[in-house]
């Protein structure tokens, strides 16, 4: 397989991503799920495993979450929250959100499966979840373990482990988007090629589920014109 950056630069996107999870959650003391959704939101997710040089080893953990925020709600935000809270800028400890991230980046760079792809199936939250016993062990064992998981969930479509992930019903995300409830539970279930819907579902779709039209696509496929 072809890696999006080459293995020299791994050790340290490791670092900066565990950092920046430590640093949104234990530092500024936001949601773990909140703050990693704007992560991919903002399309930082993307440009991080893509290999950006700038962001890979180009800034610290802090500064990469601090650039989300920026992008995310602007620069005054993001200002005004630096000033109002004390940063921890040496930790010498390991927490889980930092293992998260550390372990993460690793499964992306080798599986290389987007972050929001990995998200669908295995949300960050559980991840972080595996951090007992997982952070022990070499992290081939964590990446085996994340192919397995990944592997029992393909059944789904993307659909809908995005709308599940979204922690959206059919019903409900029938009404964000005002797509029928019919056809999104066809496009679920198979019985229609969500390969062949309609670039305007796919940007309905994407807008309501705050993932990539491409994110929804099965098995590789183009989106529709």
């Amino acid at each position: 397989m072809t890696r999006a950056y080459d293995p020299i630069y791994l050790d340290q996107a490791m670092r900066t991503m565990g950092s920046m999870l430590d640093t949104a959650v234990l530092d500024w003391q936001m949601d773990l799920s909140a703050f990693y959704g704007l992560f991919l939101a903002t399309g930082i997710a993307d440009r991080f495993a893509y290999g950006e040089a700038n962001l890979l080893a180009g800034k610290s953990g802090y500064e990469l979450a601090s650039l989300v925020l920026t992008e995310a709600y602007g620069e005054y935000q993001e200002l005004s929250l630096q000033q109002n809270l004390t940063i921890r800028l040496n930790r010498f400890d390991r927490s889980p959100e930092y293992w998260t991230g550390w372990a993460l980046t690793y499964y992306q760079w080798e599986s290389g499966l987007h972050f929001s792809q990995i998200q669908a199936l295995v949300p960050i939250t559980e991840i972080r979840s595996l951090y007992m016993p997982f952070h022990e062990m070499d992290i081939r064992q964590f990446s085996d373990e994340m192919h397995r998981l990944c592997r029992e969930r393909q059944s789904d479509t993307r659909l809908k482990r995005l709308r599940a992930y979204a922690n959206l019903t059919q019903k409900a995300l029938a009404e964000k988007t005002g797509i029928p409830i019919r056809t999104i539970q066809q496009y679920e279930q198979r019985q229609k090629d969500i390969n062949r819907a309609s670039g305007q579902y796919l940007l309905q779709f994407a807008s309501a589920l705050n993932c990539r039209m491409e994110d929804l696509i099965e098995k590789g496929a183009a989106p529709s014109n």
